[in-house]
């Protein structure tokens, strides 16, 4: 489940909470099976009005977890515009569950116009392989530059695509969840 919290909406972004994300027991399973989980979260910023509602604004954020079955411990790595903003362990799971669920200010502020407007928040779950997670790290670093340009085999694409369609078949899981915020004016 995914909350919205509409406190101070008319001056400032929606504070974005998560509940349960993680707490299915084969999402665990997988967890602690060797897929990291990607959560990506999207807010959408939207005013209504005539035939249809119009989408203003969005912003992205992802967050990484993963367990490392040698040291015992999770990897909860948050990122904001493509870089890494925070990177912490954690030796429980229900410490890795309180860092995910602690609520988070989305940077998108309403229009200043005295326009209707809500927030709309989507929450994307993704089972990822770990040739995946090596490839978001190895990104994350500015290793994949040469990709972009050109400069390396674009078949890597399909092979990629197709190691997140056996992780899909193995056992993977995308789930989405979606919440809106009450209408408001600034």
């Amino acid at each position: 489940m995914i909350l919205p919290v509409a406190a101070a909406l008319g001056e400032e972004g929606p504070m974005v909470r998560v509940r349960n994300a993680l707490s299915e027991r084969y999402v665990t399973d997988l967890l602690r099976n060797g897929f990291p989980a990607r959560l990506n979260f999207r807010a959408e910023l939207w005013t209504t009005g005539g035939f249809f509602n119009a989408r203003q604004r969005s912003v992205e954020w992802d967050i990484l977890v993963r367990y490392d079955a040698l040291r015992r411990e999770y990897e909860v790595v948050r990122v904001e515009r493509d870089s890494a903003v925070a990177r912490t362990r954690f030796a429980q799971f229900a410490e890795v569950e309180a860092e995910i669920e602690r609520p988070v200010r989305a940077p998108i502020l309403p229009l200043p116009e005295p326009k209707s407007q809500y927030y709309n928040v989507m929450l994307t779950l993704e089972m990822l392989s770990v040739s995946d997670l090596d490839e978001v790290e190895r990104w994350l670093r500015g290793e994949l530059k040469p990709a972009v340009r050109g400069q390396r085999n674009p078949g890597t694409a399909v092979g990629r695509g197709m190691r997140t369609l056996l992780a899909r078949m193995l056992g993977g899981e995308m789930r989405r969840l979606e919440a809106r915020s009450k209408t408001f004016r600034p």
